[in-house]
């Protein structure tokens, strides 16, 4: 551009240069013709005078003059020439400017000489005798006039390209040096050229689009990138030829890498078999799933084909980790088994103490005995039931929507005045200790909480044992601490006492009326309100039990 810029400007310089030198030789070649003819005529009018008081005499002394004079008569005849032998001249009456004098007493005329390469200006006038004075001086030609300067022409034109040339290069820089230094991330702040503001304000829009264009592509890459990081799916990305695209951490993880890997062959670094499998038939354009386990684990492959225009381009791969589905199937099924198990029991007792009684063989001093097992089973069954009714409650979250501000100190206080009765029968003291202590959930279900820690404290204690129940905020966070001096639990059950329908003693569970839900229904509880359950326990020495509630 700046070549080109050059070239214009210097290919206009030299014709404006050109056009200038033309302008001026014509202006200065009319004004010194009219100077010049002025003088001439000036001239004439002086030699006639001269001419009409002095006569021939005065004409002898004028032949070393540049002007040429001549002296016609009335007839045409030459009688006097400044310049030639008058007698071999030509009649001069047909002359244009003789004529004219003649007629009307003064006459001007050019002509031109194509040999000599110049012009002759004659001007003649009448004297009073009748005879016609002329005087004539030679003017050279715009060529001639051209030609007789041409050093001088060159030189001025040599000196004008030169600096013209100079002239365009600083130019040609400074216009396009702007150019150069535009402002393309904000196109409208560039004021230098306002003809360009049409191209900037284009730019501007289109850096707009651009920007925003690259605002929701980044925008969706961070929500994919924000979905795929957290996820806890393995979720890996491939082309037909099985090379990862993308790979999220939990999709490395669950592989057994240190790190997502992209750019790669994926069989490099998953050696599963099913994984081929499941992905070849993707590459066929049909969706496939399997299931495998690596050392403790279950895992879950599913593989949809990616089709562009037809045909397949890709393979989204998901992987699941769906070892807590499969262990709540198999807890599922042991809690089928258990509740079966235990509803059976207790129903077994009241249909055979119920048969006994209906077919007379139970003595009538023994009715009520009888009776009142019945009655015992009956309230076992009853009691099986409500807890796996509020376990199954609890699994699905029901009291979610009925959250409120639940005081845990005048919570554990009721709890504590319902379990006062059983607490004197089993001949163990209750204390509250703490203060008010605010926390957000459901009321019920925390008094469920409550209520089964303080109730198996209460059971699995000793006689003359003591109940310790401390409401207090530790570093923001609300806990609930129960401590008693019972029969304490062993360390190898420490593990499995939450689990449902799991008793360390089973006789003695059933001696005092235990469903084996009561630690679940606690569990379950702290899982709804996201707290933390520590437990600390040794045989003979009791057992402490804290829940601590997020701040």
């Amino acid at each position: 551009m700046t070549k080109r810029i050059f070239r214009s400007i210097c290919l206009v310089a030299l014709a404006v240069l050109i056009g200038a030198v033309v302008v001026i030789l014509g202006a200065l070649y009319n004004y010194f013709t009219g100077v010049q003819r002025r003088q001439l005529a000036m001239q004439t009018s002086l030699a006639a005078q001269a001419v009409t008081n002095e006569g021939a005499d005065y004409l002898n002394s004028l032949r070393n003059l540049d002007t040429r004079i001549t002296w016609i008569a009335a007839d045409g005849t030459v009688l006097f020439d400044s310049h030639s032998d008058h007698g071999a001249m030509e009649n001069h009456l047909e002359r244009e400017e003789v004529r004219e004098a003649q007629e009307t007493g003064r006459g001007d005329s050019i002509r031109f000489s194509d040999t000599l390469a110049e012009q002759t200006v004659y001007t003649a006038q009448k004297l009073p005798d009748g005879t016609v004075l002329r005087l004539s001086m030679a003017q050279y030609s715009v060529v001639k006039l051209v030609l007789g300067m041409a050093e001088p022409i060159v030189l001025i034109l040599t000196a004008a390209v030169i600096l013209a040339l100079w002239l365009a290069h600083r130019l040609s820089r400074s216009i396009v040096r702007p150019l150069n230094a535009l402002n393309l991330d904000d196109p409208l702040s560039n004021r230098e050229y306002e003809e360009i503001a049409p191209l900037l304000g284009r730019l501007d829009s289109q850096q707009r689009q651009l920007k925003a264009q690259e605002t929701e592509l980044k925008r969706k890459q961070r929500e994919f990138d924000a979905i795929s990081n957290n996820m806890e799916e393995g979720l890996v990305l491939l082309n037909d030829r099985f090379i990862v695209l993308t790979m999220n951490p939990a999709a490395a993880r669950l592989i057994g890498l240190s790190r997502p890997f992209v750019g790669i062959n994926f069989f490099t670094v998953a050696q599963v078999g099913v994984m081929e499998e499941v992905l070849r038939s993707a590459t066929e354009g049909k969706r496939a799933d399997a299931r495998y386990s690596v050392m403790d684990r279950e895992y879950q492959v599913e593989a949809n084909p990616v089709k562009t225009g037809g045909t397949v381009s890709g393979v989204v791969l998901l992987i699941l980790d769906v070892t807590e589905k499969h262990r709540a199937e198999t807890q599922r099924r042991e809690f089928t088994a258990n509740v079966s198990h235990e509803l059976k029991t207790p129903l077994h007792s009241i249909s055979g103490y119920a048969e006994l009684m209906k077919s007379g063989l139970v003595r009538s001093e023994d009715m009520a005995n009888f009776a009142g097992r019945i009655y015992t089973e009956a309230q076992r069954l009853i009691r099986l039931v409500e807890d796996i009714l509020r376990l199954s409650r609890l699994d699905e979250d029901a009291d979610a929507d009925r959250r409120e501000p639940v005081d845990l100190y005048v919570l554990a206080r009721e709890a504590i005045q319902n379990m006062e009765s059983t607490a004197e029968k089993n001949q163990v003291t209750l204390h509250l200790a703490g203060a008010s202590t605010p926390v957000f959930g459901s009321r019920q279900q925390l008094y469920g909480l409550v209520l089964n820690l303080c109730s198996n404290a209460i059971k699995y204690n000793r006689p003359g044992g003591r109940v310790d129940v401390d409401i207090r905020r530790e570093e923001g966070h609300a806990v609930l601490t129960v401590a008693d001096t019972g029969i304490g639990i062993a360390p190898e059950h420490h593990q499995r006492i939450f689990q449902r329908f799991y008793r360390v003693d089973k006789s003695h569970s059933k001696a005092v009326g235990g469903t084996g839900l009561g630690l679940s229904i606690v569990k379950h509880a702290a899982l709804n309100h996201n707290a933390k359950i520590e437990l600390e326990s040794q045989v003979g020495e009791g057992t402490t039990i804290r829940v601590v509630f997020p701040a």
